[in-house]
């Protein structure tokens, strides 16, 4: 059967990232308390291709995938990059895995147990000339009481959640359930999935006895994150889904090397 992918094209235009977008595939992350946690990924797999070449072929994408199996870690993800190139015949590559993490939270006053999800990536490119680039994010809804509203105000102050999105480059083993921890910290609450009415009230004066602004909540994660030596650069934008205005209150800080 002719192979039109290995047929020459002759517009002498290189494309720098063909490949499959969006593929649903199960994986197994590491959890911090568990050893392995299954979840269902949205994988895409890219590469480049020369301005010489008509196509790539995108069923060997889900061939490596294949091979791998389910486990995503480092050393995983170094080793699809560099199959993509080998087997592809490319310089570069690129993968991209979302996933929702489930972290068990125990509510404040009453113990109750719920299961919280995380949307996480990991985004990992090589293209041959620096070691494998690996970028872990982790997004983690938050509350915030405006600080502002609360000194102004006779009584009540506005509030509402918030995400925080965290994204880091690392020396070692980086644990999803560390940042988690670290932003929620740095909130004026964290936010649960299951509360009684004795718990509702914790959290609802905690937050309003610790009051934060967008930029507090940006400033204090990134804090926090340039303590850890593990980390070598990092992003943090934090917004305010506003609940008083049509628009959301934003702060974005970035830090470090990215090479």
């Amino acid at each position: 059967m002719i192979d039109i992918q290995n047929q020459p094209d002759y517009r002498n235009i290189p494309i720098d990232k063909v490949g499959i977008k969006g593929l649903k595939y199960p994986v197994n992350v590491l959890d911090k308390t568990k050893g392995l946690q299954s979840t269902v990924a949205q994988i895409s797999m890219y590469v480049d291709l020369p301005h010489q070449c008509k196509g790539t072929h995108m069923s060997r994408f889900v061939e490596i995938l294949h091979q791998i199996r389910t486990k995503v870690s480092l050393a995983s993800i170094t080793n699809i990059l560099e199959d993509m190139k080998k087997i592809l015949g490319a310089q570069s590559s690129h993968l991209e895995i979302t996933f929702p993490y489930f972290i068990e939270k125990q509510s404040p006053q009453t113990a109750s147990k719920g299961l919280m999800d995380y949307t996480c990536s990991i985004i990992g490119s090589s293209n041959g000339k620096i070691n494998t680039d690996i970028v872990l994010t982790v997004a983690v809804p938050v509350t915030s009481v405006c600080p502002c509203s609360k000194e102004i105000s006779d009584y009540g102050a506005h509030n509402q959640r918030g995400e925080v999105l965290v994204s880091t480059r690392f020396k070692g083993l980086i644990w999803i359930e560390d940042i988690v921890r670290l932003v929620e910290n740095s909130a004026s609450c964290d936010i649960f999935s299951v509360l009684k009415r004795e718990d509702e009230k914790f959290v609802t004066e905690k937050a309003y006895e610790n009051p934060k602004f967008v930029e507090d909540i940006a400033r204090d994660v990134a804090q926090a994150l340039m303590e850890d030596d593990n980390i070598t650069w990092f992003s943090v934008s934090a917004e305010n889904f506003e609940s008083i205005h049509n628009h959301s209150a934003y702060a974005y800080i970035e830090k470090g090397s990215v090479a």
